[in-house]
């Protein structure tokens, strides 16, 4: 039953800027599909799906925040964001299925569990207030950039 439960958990919802709701798909889906011979193999896979895909997603999006929509620290992040005028995915943890896993793996990858998480050209920047230190300082904005820089060289050797 875990298992049927946990494929159906394969693709993961969350929120953009714009308040859209997108999916998040990755290696959960066909990690929890039972389609492994080996139980304790499905088992350890189970456990590193949250990670991979916070991974693909970190590497996917120049901005990303791990939120819960109850956070004002959350809220207050997200504005920043907004009020920069620069694209972010939100992934909001509290409407997640799986949400505490995925806030598991996120301690494991930054050394926290509470909210937000924030990574920015894929580096892990901190929580809000960690954030919101990095722009008053004028560093924030060009780390943006230079996400958004070096997605449009790839695109041109495409």
């Amino acid at each position: 039953m875990f298992l049927r439960r946990a494929a159906l958990a394969g693709t993961r919802l969350v929120r953009t800027r714009s308040g859209r709701a997108g999916w998040l798909d990755g290696a959960a889906g066909a990690a929890a599909s039972g389609m492994e011979s080996n139980t304790s193999s499905s088992l350890e896979n189970l456990a590193t799906a949250p990670v991979n895909q916070i991974q693909e997603t970190i590497s996917n999006n120049c901005v990303v925040i791990f939120s819960k929509t109850s956070c004002s620290y959350c809220t207050m992040a997200k504005k920043l964001f907004h009020d920069m005028n620069v694209n972010y995915k939100v992934v909001e943890l509290d409407l997640l299925e799986y949400g505490n896993q995925f806030q598991d793996a996120l301690y494991k990858m930054t050394g926290e569990r509470t909210v937000p998480r924030i990574f920015v050209n894929g580096t892990f920047i901190g929580g809000a207030t960690d954030t919101h230190r990095l722009h008053k300082e004028g560093k924030l904005l060009p780390l943006v950039h230079q996400c958004y820089l070096k997605k449009s060289k790839r695109k041109e050797f495409q």
